[in-house]
């Protein structure tokens, strides 16, 4: 594993806040509009990958221009959507971290089939996040910090049909070798008491949700 960061900028929800997680030394990829969002925001994308099936061929040309490379494949003759095609691009870089932007929106199927994305990342040992304007979602198999991202309340949802051993400490609410349940609302709406918190827990995967309203 190397010390770099993967940011991928797929097609969903994008604002140009999300550029300010761009620091130096990370490696970009842009996923299918992603690319088109990068390049229209003068970032130049290391990778821009995709079908690209609703980008007019003039764009198309200027992503292959703007992009240290461009890996374009059949929107037909395909298995993975564009965004699991950068995810898996990106774990090939065996990085740091990958953070994917963009990847909710109006699609549900999309958004859910992105957040299970995830659990490839734990598979590989690398931690993996999920950011929009109003969540920022971690997934756990262990433990993990929750750092203040200026969100204000932090949700525990289970993946697998129940999460065990569960212990909080940094948050107003804390657990003490608590379960959850696929189903249980329990663990919604806990907040931190500081600027970070720690969530241990003992077996299955839980997804952690840092949330605001607006």
């Amino acid at each position: 594993m190397n010390h770099t960061r993967v940011l991928i900028y797929t097609g969903g929800e994008l604002s140009p806040t999300f550029l300010d997680e761009i620091q130096e030394g990370d490696f970009i990829i842009g996923a299918d509009r992603g690319s088109l969002f990068l390049i229209d925001h003068g970032i130049r994308p290391d990778l821009s990958v995709g079908d690209f099936d609703s980008i007019p061929s003039n764009q198309l040309e200027h992503i292959r221009a703007m992009s240290g490379k461009v890996i374009a494949c059949d929107p037909i003759d395909k298995n993975l959507t564009d965004t699991e095609l950068a995810f898996e691009l990106a774990l090939e870089q065996s990085p740091a971290s990958i953070m994917i932007l963009g990847a909710t929106g109006t699609r549900l199927d999309h958004t859910l089939a992105n957040i299970h994305m995830l659990i490839r990342g734990l598979q590989h040992h690398i931690p993996c996040s999920i950011l929009d304007k109003n969540n920022y979602i971690m997934l756990t198999g262990s433990n993990c910090i929750v750092e203040d991202r200026g969100f204000t309340y932090v949700s525990l949802l289970p993946l697998t049909t129940e999460v065990t051993g569960i212990y909080l400490e940094g948050f107003q609410y804390p657990l003490q070798n608590a379960t959850l349940r696929l189903g249980q609302s329990l663990g919604i709406s806990n907040k931190l008491s500081g600027e970070k918190g720690t969530v241990r827990i003992e077996g299955g995967l839980l997804l952690i949700i840092q949330s605001k309203d607006r």
